[in-house]
């Protein structure tokens, strides 16, 4: 009887997880609506005044996801605000919700890639995260790598969907 030899563990085939590259640190959404006087106006003293009593402290080393859930004008300068006493405490934010803040977040992962060891090699893009990946960030990982791999799949090395193969 022979030796088993793993076939993919032995070939120039390169998995890129991006659940490998999930950062750590909590996902915070901060709805600014308890700040609103009844929910509804924006009174300048009183939020300023919410926002001093506020203990930033509490969003150490999270990702912060401004939003309003009531229906209410907000004045630009508002999320600014909270923003300079957030900046010492938060890694990353955005005024939207928590896709637009992982999407956000991954753009600046896949900006910093290091696509130097897929040239010319086969690339498989591991599906089924356990974390929330946004699909976006796929499209994005591809755009980077799809003008210097082989071809690029989808999926496990066991059972990959072919996306593309560079042209003879």
């Amino acid at each position: 009887m022979g030796e088993i030899v793993n076939k993919v563990a032995n070939s120039k085939l390169v998995t890129i997880d991006l659940e490998d590259y999930y950062p750590a640190g909590e996902r915070v959404l901060f709805d600014i609506k308890q700040w609103l006087f009844q929910e509804l106006i924006l009174k300048e003293k009183d939020f300023r005044e919410s926002i001093e009593a506020f203990d930033w402290s509490t969003l150490q080393n999270s990702y912060i996801a401004l939003t309003c859930s009531v229906d209410a004008i907000i004045p630009s300068w508002a999320y600014l605000l909270i923003t300079t006493k957030a900046v010492p405490f938060a890694k990353k934010i955005v005024v939207g919700n928590l896709t637009l803040l992982e999407t956000t977040i991954y753009q600046e992962i896949i900006q910093n890639f290091d696509i130097s060891g897929i040239e010319n090699r086969p690339v498989i893009i591991k599906g089924c995260a356990n974390k929330p990946i946004p699909a976006s960030a796929y499209t994005q990982l591809i755009e980077k790598i799809l003008p210097i791999a082989n071809s690029v799949m989808y999926g496990e090395a066991c059972s990959t969907v072919p996306l593309y193969k560079k042209p003879k």
